[in-house]
């Protein structure tokens, strides 16, 4: 980490401020040769979190009138001696700032190098740098609150709690197996067990936040599926509020997969209108049919479209069976019209009576994908770990399963103790006390360049 990074921090798109971040030993060196305050005090006699009204200047060009802002180690966001331009918000000047930054010393930063450099420099946790890409990447109220309950250090508390009281046990067994001519008494398997099962319950706690928080966090594919002709597209519109796929009085209109995203309360729906489901002999549409049952085996979540104006048909029947095993509801369109479908056939199905093209009926859907998702809409967000912190716990929790069982078979307190060893090993890498360096690679890979 000598070196000294610069990056753009705001987007790279047309806006009314850009931010450029220079972080590292010789960032307020590079600033200095930039930056000519209106006023009297060089960057060097800055002092940290202070601002200053001026211009950027490189070969002789006037770029930009800025205000930088100047972070002095160790109090700034990566620990080190930071700057940060906010100039005009426009593409080419943006990029005309960064360049001269990197023309008088700085390196360009990788993805998620800044926060990379806080996590080094003990600025944040490793569960708490990756709160930092949870809260840029939010997409509603229940995975924001989650993302800033883990910045300030939740999950790492929680796990922290359970890794210490496991090293806690192996500093017992440690000092009964290496010093046994002396008098420490033999840890009692039973007060073991008892630390191991709490550890269990608390780790089996956090775990079970995975899967709403995948949902939270990432939203849930959702494919609109049926034969055709019974209102796929016009519900689709109608979710949306705008005409995103074709709708004709012709069968088959739909060839290819039409995606979008739904917000639906606090999650995101990621819909796909998929082609009508039927045999046929065109070979186009067969491609669509084909692409259309690829979508819904893969999709979170089915809205299974049927026409209530009309009986079940062999076509209805045959989709109903491919989703069978799928989580899905059952959209009853055209129910605006006489009905003729029979109710009763959907006994164990979420049904959802609608009229697409009046818009009828879709007030409820919101309660529906909750309730097929096992959500409460009114419950607060908990900590929701990712795939990585998942990952980490499991192995936990394995290795502390197996050490209960091997003190319930009675082996000896070694092998117990390998067991008690790899939780914790599993824990600290969660936390990232103990995490290799692919491991913390791997973390910063999915920030964007710039944090």
């Amino acid at each position: 980490m000598s070196s000294t990074i610069a990056a753009i921090s705001t987007p790279t798109a047309i806006g009314g401020i850009s931010l450029i971040r220079i972080s590292g030993d010789n960032a307020l060196v590079i600033a200095e040769k930039l930056f000519v305050p209106f006023g009297k005090t060089p960057v060097s006699e800055m002092a940290g979190h202070t601002c200053a009204y001026g211009r950027i200047v490189y070969d002789g060009e006037t770029l930009d009138d800025v205000l930088l802002t100047v972070f002095r180690a160790p109090s700034s966001y990566t620990g080190e001696d930071t700057a940060e331009i906010s100039c005009h918000g426009g593409l080419y000047v943006t990029k005309k700032v960064l360049r001269a930054a990197i023309a008088l010393g700085a390196e360009p930063a990788a993805a998620g190098e800044f926060t990379k450099r806080a996590f080094l420099n003990g600025k944040l946790s490793l569960t708490q740098a990756e709160a930092v890409a949870d809260i840029i990447s939010a997409e509603g109220d229940s995975a924001l609150k989650s993302a800033n309950m883990m910045r300030e250090g939740a999950l790492f508390r929680d796990v922290k709690s359970v890794s210490d009281r496991l090293v806690e046990l192996l500093g017992g067994l440690a000092a009964w197996t290496d010093y046994p001519d002396e008098d420490i008494p033999e840890t009692d398997p039973a007060t073991i067990l008892s630390a191991l099962s709490e550890c269990e319950k608390r780790l089996e706690k956090i775990i079970a936040g995975y899967d709403g928080g995948i949902v939270f966090r990432e939203g849930v594919s959702c494919a609109i599926v049926g034969r055709p002709n019974v209102g796929k597209s016009t519900l689709m519109n109608a979710l949306l509020g705008f005409e995103r796929s074709i709708v004709t009085p012709a069968a088959g209109t739909t060839r290819d997969v039409v995606e979008e995203k739904l917000r639906l309360g606090d999650i995101v729906l990621r819909l796909s209108d998929t082609a009508g489901i039927r045999e046929t002999s065109d070979g186009v549409e067969q491609l669509g049919v084909k692409l259309a049952e690829r979508t819904a085996e893969r999709a979170q979540l089915c809205f299974v479209v049927l026409d209530g104006s009309e009986p079940l048909t062999c076509g209805d029947r045959e989709i109903l069976k491919m989703t069978a095993n799928r989580r899905r509801i059952v959209v009853i369109n055209k129910c605006d019209l006489p009905q003729k479908l029979d109710r009763e056939y959907f006994s164990d199905d979420i049904l959802l009576e609608v009229s697409a093209k009046d818009r009828l009926g879709l007030d409820r859907l919101r309660d529906a994908v909750y309730e097929k998702l096992s959500l409460d809409a009114g419950t607060d967000a908990g900590v929701f770990v990712n795939e990585r912190q998942k990952n980490c716990c499991d192995r936990a929790l394995s290795a502390i399963r197996e050490s209960k069982s091997a003190i319930s078979a009675g082996e000896t307190l070694d092998a117990v103790t390998v067991c008690i060893d790899a939780a914790a090993d599993a824990l600290l890498e969660l936390t990232g006390e103990k995490a290799t360096e692919a491991v913390v690679n791997n973390v910063f890979e999915r920030f964007c360049v710039g944090k």
